[in-house]
């Protein structure tokens, strides 16, 4: 009887186990549906070599793309200590050996298989554009030094060079419009949609050596020079771009001096754009040791000069108007300065750089008019050196040259851009927008994704929450019985 019993409880057992593993089986592989998966992400760098620093970039995006172009958000981003690579011109492997620590940064954090495919890039703007024609051996050392190191990193290099100037503002204008959404956008509906032409706007950069502006015309480009044609997200934009070079910052900074020292022969440069009270010494071998200066008209004996701050901003502004050619337009409406062409202007701008670091120190980043952003830079000019060196004691290295580059930047807007009363609110000063820096870098990566093949998406196997649920508890059920099975048979004695 004993034995009978038990084996009837072990038959029962062992085929609610089965029954229990075949309704989970059936659960897990019958209802479940085939669903699309987002393929594997894609990761590229790029180095932004400026002429006064460098920065690493990171960048990622889908694997599968939009009309042939990468949906790319930043990873990460990496400030390389020490100046612009142009400065290693007399010690070129410092260069190099400069860029590794942001390389090691950026490694860590893109997935170890996906280290052989990322892209990476390192594109020097004006800085390196000047160097190269003051000494194009030096910057091609220095060009072979990065190389060298870059090399040997495991990763797809695809080399270090010079970007044009128009190159340089084209692609910032595509950063610009591509994270503010003009460019491609995602709706409610989950599609992917080109918002309207109309709502794109222009970019304004302001480096230290040249200054870019760049926008999609409403009508025709007639100097090809200045056009760039980019084909993003299945659409053609024909974007207008021009880049001053020996207009940004600091080249201005140093024509300015320069023409000071030219204008009045002595040992003593009153600089009117400088504080009064201000002082400093000048070396006139650090001042000429740039192709934007011609120094035929240098005959100081001195080879350090003392410079004063006046604090005139009426003299400031007659002086930094002079560095611009204005009569080489001869009056064309197409015509910036120095005889550059430019079409008819469309639609809102947005500067960064240069523009918004000197704007925002001045607290001007908050859509003022123009006839306040004009006091506001005239009564900061006037004020004395002490005063300014005490309201900014965490701004010394830069303050004395604020007053320059705001008059600099207001010139170039108004004069050189032709902003005036009614269209000045159309330029917003910003830094970064929805968390990305806004540069050339972006634009760039969105462009290289145009030529890296689309991953196809990924079929996946997928159940219901209910049904995966329902699955689990039966294949548990499974293993309990079993265990149960396993018990009833080895411990009950029969007798």
């Amino acid at each position: 009887m004993g034995r009978r019993q038990r084996d009837a409880v072990f038959i029962g057992l062992l085929g609610a186990t089965i029954v229990s593993g075949v309704i989970a089986l059936i659960l897990f592989l019958v209802d479940g549906s085939d669903v699309f998966g987002l393929p594997h992400a894609k990761y590229g760098m790029v180095f932004d070599a400026g002429s006064s620093h460098t920065s690493l970039y990171v960048y990622k995006w889908p694997g599968d793309k939009k009309n042939g172009t990468g949906i790319v958000s930043q990873a990460l981003s990496c400030n390389v200590e020490g100046p612009g690579i142009s400065h290693y011109a007399n010690d070129p492997a410092k260069a190099g050996e400069s860029l590794k620590a942001c390389m090691e940064k950026a490694l860590a954090l893109i997935p170890g298989d996906k280290h052989q495919e990322t892209p990476t890039f390192l594109g020097a703007t004006a800085g390196m554009r000047l160097l190269r024609l003051k000494n194009s051996s030096q910057a091609d050392w220095i060009f072979e030094e990065i190389t060298e190191v870059l090399s040997q990193f495991p990763v797809n290099f695809q080399g270090a060079q010079i970007l044009t100037g128009n190159d340089e503002g084209s692609f910032g204008w595509i950063t610009i419009n591509y994270v503010l959404e003009t460019l491609v956008k995602y709706t409610f509906s989950g599609e992917w949609i080109q918002p309207p032409m109309a709502e794109m706007v222009g970019a304004l950069d302001l480096g230290g050596a040249s200054a870019q502006i760049s926008f999609l015309p409403p009508g025709p480009i007639v100097d090809l020079s200045t056009k760039d044609t980019f084909r993003l997200y299945g659409h053609d934009y024909n974007v207008y771009s021009h880049s001053y070079l020996c207009y940004g910052q600091n080249q201005l900074q140093k024509r300015l001096l320069a023409l000071l020292v030219q204008t009045n022969p002595s040992e003593v440069v009153r600089n009117p754009c400088y504080h009064s009270g201000y002082e400093d010494t000048l070396s006139l071998a650090d001042l000429y040791n740039t192709p934007c200066i011609q120094n035929s008209q240098y005959s100081h004996t001195a080879q350090i000069l003392r410079v004063e701050g006046l604090g005139n901003p009426e003299a400031c502004y007659a002086a930094v108007y002079s560095l611009f050619n204005f009569s080489a337009c001869q009056g064309q409406e197409d015509c910036t300065f120095d005889g550059i062409y430019q079409p008819q202007k469309h639609g809102q701008f947005y500067a960064f750089s240069g523009f918004y670091y000197t704007f925002h120190f001045l607290n001007l980043t908050g859509g003022q008019s123009l006839h306040t952003v004009n006091t506001t830079i005239w009564e900061f000019c006037q004020k004395p050196w002490k005063q300014v060196e005490a309201s900014y004691p965490e701004e010394k290295q830069w303050l004395h040259s604020y007053c320059t580059n705001a008059i600099h930047i207001l010139i170039l807007l108004t004069n050189g851009y032709k902003f005036d009363d009614g269209t000045w609110s159309n330029i917003h000063f910003t830094k970064e927008v929805a968390g990305t820096d806004i540069g050339w870098t972006l634009g760039y990566m969105l462009n290289v994704t145009n030529m890296i093949p689309s991953e196809a998406l990924v079929l996946q196997r997928a159940e219901s929450h209910s049904v995966w649920v329902a699955g689990v508890f039966f294949l548990v059920l499974a293993i309990v019985m079993s265990i149960g099975t396993g018990v009833t048979y080895c411990f009950w004695s029969p007798d």
